[in-house]
């Protein structure tokens, strides 16, 4: 009675393992459908900005706050320097699937090399008016600097006065703010011929993801 005994308690535990590893995989299972369940819905969502189409894409007419205006084809930028107030302008088209929301930017002298590291976020200035970019379609980004004492502020008036290039980094993010990416362009003077009220062509270059890893 007693061998037997045992060997109902070896097979019920051994029953029981078996049921805890059959659970167990379901649950590993369960929770990776889960996960690319849900990375399949952030796909969904995710915004991607590059410049809109060159000759294609309509003209916009834009106003800063102390209504200035500036006007900008597609694939083209603006950077010009009125009574030292510098404005900043780019054309852009979402090509990803979900809509973009501008939150902060940078800017720099020269078209920066792909060692050379993006912005960090605290260094990034504060979008303060909200831009959103549908998916699929064209919109735009601006800003300006009104401040001489800002640290860019000098290089990138003698920037714009040589005629050399900018550095322009987006951050921007989904429309509940995850997803947060950030996009370098470089606004590339063009002929003197073509140079009206300071328009450049805009050349996308690095995306970098800050919530997970990117596609490099």
């Amino acid at each position: 009675m007693a061998d037997w005994a045992t060997i109902s308690s070896l097979a019920t535990a051994g029953g029981t393992l078996v049921l805890a590893v059959a659970t167990f995989a379901s649950v590993r299972s369960a929770n990776r459908s889960a996960r690319v369940a849900e990375l399949a819905l952030q796909e969904q969502r995710r915004p991607l900005l590059a410049g809109s189409r060159l000759n294609i894409d309509h003209e916009q007419k834009i106003m800063f706050g102390d209504q200035h205006w500036v006007r900008v084809d597609g694939g083209r930028g603006v950077a010009e320097n009125v009574d030292e107030v510098i404005y900043l302008v780019m054309s852009l088209r979402n090509v990803g699937a979900g809509i973009g929301v501008c939150q902060g930017w940078g800017v720099r002298a020269g078209m920066q090399r792909v060692t050379v590291d993006r912005f960090a976020e605290d260094e990034l200035r504060t979008q303060t008016r909200d831009l959103y970019i549908p998916a699929g379609d064209i919109g735009l980004w601006q800003g300006a600097l009104r401040d001489r004492d800002d640290p860019y502020y000098r290089e990138v008036a003698d920037a714009i006065s040589r005629r050399e290039p900018l550095t322009v980094e987006l951050l921007y993010s989904d429309q509940v703010g995850a997803q947060r990416t950030i996009t370098r362009f470089t606004l590339v003077p063009i002929s003197r011929e073509e140079d009206v009220d300071g328009s450049r062509l805009i050349s996308p270059g690095r995306h970098w993801y800050l919530d997970r890893e990117g596609p490099r």
